[in-house]
């Protein structure tokens, strides 16, 4: 009976330990994990909940945007990974060095997962169309980094982003004032082009980095074109889609025949003013072909913090006679000084406004 019940101990040890170990091969955790890391959950712009730590000191920007908004939210001095794009607008790197000296893990489209990993981030911002890469998002799963989402296709949607990039880098209330100074330019302008019939308004073309890309319906800059009370003639309209970017035909800006064109690139606009091709559009005769400023980067770029500028300055141009009362000289030096405490010399002021020299071409980082 003794040796009955020493066994029957045994064997109950025994099963204890082998149930132990398998309760621990599921719930091990390592130091990486929300239980032994403080931090919460928040939504992104994809719907998911998703954990961020409490200190978050590193940051990697996989999206031009992302970079620019950590940079206006006060956290620049913290990015530790970014688009090589933003390593060439020459006003982002002047004013935050850090920048210049950042890793770009994300070239050609795609990660390099050991590039990143290098950098020890403590929050990775990436956009939509990576998001949407199973295999990038299944290497950003294994490495076990934090990571959230954000993308839009609006005003609202980028304001929205703002503060989601905010509440995961600890600058809500940064966030929130730029909002409310954004929604305080829609109101603005909105006040004075409200007054003007929807066809009175001014046709306006919108050449987006190349003379034929240009603005698609569902983008930000049709909606902020909208908010600076002019229609932009390629909404709405069938445009070729390749690799994400919209293309207009020349053919289609002939018959569109735009009062104004603005181009984000100075090439651009050197290209339209000087090709024949061009030189029929109403725009081009009146000599209304505008390059949009540039500072930390291309004004009223789909990848751009400066929307709210962008919006400012094309009702002014558009409509000089009723926006007379905007001085875009001091809206300038108040928008930099505000948000990313940078005072800027009444000649950096003109050189933002030309749009010129502050943007690197590819190649020269």
């Amino acid at each position: 009976m003794k040796g009955y019940c020493s066994r029957l101990v045994i064997g109950i040890i025994l099963l204890s330990l082998i149930l132990s170990g398998c309760g621990q091969t599921g719930t091990q955790q390592t130091s990486e994990t929300p239980e032994d890391v403080p931090g919460f959950y928040m939504t992104d712009s994809f719907g998911r909940e998703v954990f961020v730590p409490d200190e978050v000191e590193n940051i990697a920007c996989l999206y031009s945007f992302a970079g620019y908004a950590v940079s206006l939210l006060g956290r620049g001095d913290d990015l530790v990974a970014v688009p090589d794009g933003l390593q060439r607008d020459v006003m982002l790197v002047e004013m935050i060095p850090q920048v210049g000296q950042a890793a770009v893990p994300r070239k050609s489209g795609k990660i390099n997962i050991e590039e990143l990993l290098r950098q020890d981030p403590d929050l990775v911002i990436i956009r939509g169309d990576t998001a949407r890469d199973q295999k990038e998002v299944e290497q950003l799963d294994r490495a076990g980094l934090n990571y959230i989402v954000v993308e839009y296709t609006n005003i609202k949607e980028q304001q929205q982003a703002i503060s989601i990039i905010g509440e995961a880098i600890g600058r809500k209330g940064q966030a929130d004032a730029f909002n409310e100074y954004y929604n305080g330019i829609i109101q603005r302008v909105g006040d004075v082009v409200d007054s003007i019939p929807e066809d009175g308004r001014a046709r306006m073309y919108h050449s987006e980095n190349q003379a034929l890309r240009t603005t698609h319906s569902s983008t930000l800059p049709a909606d902020w074109s909208k908010a600076a009370g002019v229609v932009s003639v390629s909404v709405g309209e069938e445009l070729n889609l390749v690799n994400n970017d919209y293309y207009a035909s020349l053919e289609q800006v002939l018959l569109w025949n735009p009062e104004v064109i603005i181009a984000n690139e100075n090439s651009a606009v050197k290209y339209i003013l000087g090709n024949p091709q061009w030189s029929g559009i109403k725009a081009v005769q009146d000599k209304r072909v505008y390059q949009l400023p540039q500072g930390i980067s291309r004004w009223g770029h789909p990848g751009s913090v400066e929307t709210p500028l962008a919006i400012l300055w094309t009702a002014k141009t558009v409509y000089p006679e009723i926006f007379g009362h905007i001085d875009m000289e001091k809206e300038v030096e108040y928008f930099y000084r505000e948000f990313f405490g940078y005072q800027l010399s009444p000649e950096m002021i003109q050189q933002i406004l030309s749009g010129e020299g502050l943007r690197k071409p590819k190649g020269e980082v």
